[in-house]
């Protein structure tokens, strides 16, 4: 009688154990590939489950959707972070520029014998005013700016008018003296300003860009 093939006897114990023992062989492909995600290497995870099980794909998709979730959280993570870090250096450099704004008008002021708070209040007055409109140009509470007016108008810088269109309210106006005043406080203000070391184009474009995030 011929003997058996040894390499055939061997495929085929091997082809029954595998066959035999399919539950077995899931388990192990389920660890392999949990090991394998959890070390980062989705890849081969994928690779180890699809021979465990013969071929089984429907393992090894799901742990390269598995891989393909962690790297989409991550990327969003490092964005979010990149985003966090530009925002927190755009807020640094306009807190600085605000502080560098107001050092400016408080030195110049002080040329004219006012206070930075009354100088900001001439700055502002364009023209015929309410308090109230004054006041939110100048970002502070109608009281603050009442304060500052009332010094104004014991100089002789400002005076209260009656309200052309409203008897119950007062326009804030800018005498022949405190006009004369508000010409050479401006002269001063642009002088070696902050913003003068910018173009008259890149000031239209910083105005452009701060305006939209604060209204």
């Amino acid at each position: 009688m011929k003997s058996p093939d040894p390499a055939t006897s061997a495929d085929a114990t091997s082809l029954a154990t595998t066959s035999a023992d399919v539950t077995g062989g899931d388990a192990a492909s389920r660890d392999a590939a949990s090991l394998a995600a959890a070390n980062g290497d989705a890849i081969g995870g994928a690779a180890i489950g699809g021979a465990a099980v013969g071929g089984d794909a429907s393992g090894g998709d799901a742990a390269s959707g598995d891989a393909a979730s962690v790297g989409a959280t991550s990327g969003g993570a490092a964005g979010s972070a990149e985003r966090a870090i530009a925002e927190r250096n755009l807020c640094g450099l306009v807190g600085a520029l605000a502080k560098q704004i107001e050092g400016h008008i408080r030195e110049r002021a002080g040329a004219l014998d006012l206070t930075a708070a009354q100088a900001v209040a001439l700055r502002e007055l364009t023209g015929p005013m309410t308090m109230r409109d004054l006041a939110e140009r100048m970002s502070c509470e109608p009281s603050n700016a009442t304060f500052v007016v009332d010094r104004l108008e014991e100089q002789g810088i400002v005076e209260r008018r009656p309200h052309p269109g409203d008897r119950r309210a007062k326009q804030l106006v800018l005498t022949s003296e405190g006009a004369a005043l508000r010409e050479r406080l401006i002269d001063l203000l642009t002088e070696a300003s902050p913003l003068a070391r910018l173009t008259s184009e890149e000031q239209t474009a910083l105005n452009d860009l701060l305006t939209r995030v604060v209204r």
